[in-house]
């Protein structure tokens, strides 16, 4: 089957290789996917989940049990008093420009403690111009580096106690950025350490790959608000689109009357059917990023062992889903993308090329053979056309799919 598929011998035993030296740490996570997936339950259980709440609203969305009871569960299993959990918003990057509206008025300061954010946020913040950013309303933003894939710990407060900031952001994954992902230790350290100096600043966190990676999220060890998207960890490969904002209950009402309006927040908003799905999603959610983590250590073993650079090594600590392969060469990038695309189940005769997406300053090839558009907790691999040539790769909703779609990258490069 494996010839048939295209896949070489030599490929083949390299897998069964590496494979044999990852098992302890495949234990290890599926060690992480059990305690998440007894969260997942209890909530389930404790909010008494049953078939009314997969019914649906149309129209204004009065009265949605199951819209409610949803966000209720997620809540639970974030760690938070609240969550907006809408298929009204289309990405995660939606959800963090509502977030971003929502908190910060005219004068406000915006500070990044881990460097620029995502490349979809440059024209929300205003880094880009755009007449509709934050930028455009009166509102500072302000960016510390990281220190060695570190915070700046001296930097954040010499700037905390200079003046009043509104709100920090930290994203938790690297984005298109050459730093690592943060890992939880140090997300806590850092709002522990900020919250000592200024115990009023908002804190928020760009959850985005990271949920369930660990057994527990940011908001349980003081972050006001987390985000992520429904088409990544959380949705499990079912939601179909949809978004959270989860934390502080006033936050949180906040953002929901500038996702609908001011006095109905909340109260508003149909669910069109989506109820199900995202709390199915939720529900396979702990085994599917067990899933894509596995197949992101295989493909970091693999292809260390054909000498690539990449990021996290195979034995790290992880912090998301993202796997990241520096190539050094726009060709290897563009054919291990489209090896990606023909090792999907969807779409698999399609050849991804670069091009100009909306949102993004360079050039960006996209394979993504998913079955919902764009889905990321689903195998993908992407990656802006410019030095050092890194492929971004992430997901895959069960491991043996996501280990067929890296052989048959690995067989397209070599």
């Amino acid at each position: 089957m494996y010839e048939q598929f295209g896949i070489d011998e030599k490929i083949v035993n390299l897998m069964k290789k590496s494979e044999d030296e990852i098992k302890p740490i495949f234990k290890e996570i599926e060690e992480v996917c059990e305690y998440n997936s007894l969260k997942v339950l209890k909530a389930f259980q404790d909010n008494n989940i049953s078939d009314m709440h997969f019914g649906t609203t149309t129209g204004y969305g009065y009265g949605d049990v199951g819209r409610d009871t949803a966000e209720k569960v997620f809540a639970q299993v974030l760690g938070a008093e609240d969550c907006l959990l809408r298929n009204q918003f289309i990405s995660g990057s939606h959800a963090l420009t509502v977030a971003l509206f929502a908190f910060l008025r005219p004068g406000d300061v915006m500070l990044s403690i881990c460097g620029k954010p995502y490349d979809t946020l440059d024209e929300v913040i205003g880094i880009v111009d755009n007449p509709s950013s934050l930028k455009s309303f009166g509102i500072k933003y302000e960016q510390i580096d990281l220190n060695e894939n570190d915070f700046d710990y001296e930097a954040i407060e010499t700037r905390l106690k200079q003046s009043k900031v509104k709100l920090i952001e930290i994203q938790r994954s690297r984005g298109y950025a050459t730093r690592k992902s943060l890992t939880l230790d140090k997300i806590e350290k850092v709002v522990t350490f900020i919250k000592n100096i200024d115990k009023d600043v908002i804190i928020m966190i760009d959850n985005c790959y990271g949920e369930f990676v660990g057994k527990y999220e940011p908001t349980s060890f003081g972050a006001d608000i987390i985000v992520g998207s429904l088409i990544k960890n959380l949705g499990g490969g079912i939601a179909s689109n949809g978004a959270y904002i989860a934390g502080k209950k006033e936050l949180v009402e906040l953002a929901a009357e500038r996702l609908t309006l001011p006095g109905e927040g909340k109260e508003v908003g149909p669910s069109l059917g989506a109820n199900k799905q995202f709390l199915q999603g939720l529900f396979m959610a702990p085994s599917v990023v067990a899933s894509s983590l596995k197949t992101a250590v295989l493909a970091s073993k693999m292809l260390e062992e054909l000498g690539y650079k990449v990021q996290p090594r195979f034995n790290e600590k992880r912090a998301d889903i993202v796997q990241t392969i520096e190539f050094g060469n726009e060709e290897k990038l563009i054919k291990y993308c489209q090896g990606i695309q023909m090792g999907s189940p969807v779409d698999s005769n399609s050849i991804p090329e670069p091009w100009d997406m909306p949102g993004y300053t360079d050039k960006v090839i996209m394979a993504a053979g998913a079955f919902t558009q764009g889905s990321s907790i689903e195998l993908s691999c992407d990656g802006p056309i410019r030095p050092p040539y890194i492929a971004f790769m992430q997901g895959g909703l069960t491991y043996e799919y996501g280990k067929l779609g890296v052989l048959k990258a690995i067989s397209r490069i070599i």
